[in-house]
């Protein structure tokens, strides 16, 4: 018998990343206010921060992580990608202190800040690890097989881990 689909949401973005969000997202207003006292310079850069943060919120930020017999399926308001079980050598927690000692000086390459952090991580000891979290704790690490290890922060972290840590029996 194969385990149960279970479905996580992203964790709650941290209270530093509630605060740059809300400092972002106010920007496009602050330069409309702006602009509707004669300063129309600024309708172009709010224009763009509110087509950045769209782009962000449908293209960059996965809403759900499905874990099922086959794997686990990221879901983003308009894309989806699998990471099959037989690709997942591993998932377990991670803290930051662990993260820092194991891959050493990182880079982001992506999103930073709007709505948490999305897209790379480049280090010199793992290379490139894709990041799709929305806070500084409750990190899980997926080492893949073939391909480059995921971080994320699904609700209920250890939940998330127990769940795709389970294999599925085989036909009896």
């Amino acid at each position: 018998m194969s385990p149960p689909e279970r479905t996580f949401r992203l964790a709650q973005m941290s209270p530093q990343i509630v605060i740059f969000t809300n400092v972002l997202l106010a920007l496009p207003i602050v330069f409309l206010a702006i602009a509707a006292f004669g300063s129309a310079v600024l309708v172009l850069p709010a224009l763009l921060i509110v087509a950045l943060g769209l782009w962000v919120w449908l293209r960059m930020r996965p809403m759900l992580f499905v874990v099922d017999a086959d794997g686990v399926e990221v879901e983003w308001p308009l894309k989806r990608r699998r990471i099959q079980r037989a690709d997942i050598a591993s998932v377990r927690l991670i803290d930051v202190a662990t993260l820092r000692r194991e891959l050493g000086f990182c880079m982001r390459v992506g999103v930073g800040g709007l709505f948490g952090a999305f897209g790379w991580l480049w280090s010199r000891r793992r290379g490139i690890v894709e990041m799709y979290v929305s806070r500084t704790d409750g990190l899980v690490w997926i080492e893949r097989v073939s391909g480059r290890p995921w971080m994320i922060t699904p609700e209920k972290p250890e939940a998330f881990v127990r769940e795709l840590s389970v294999r599925p029996r085989g036909p009896a």
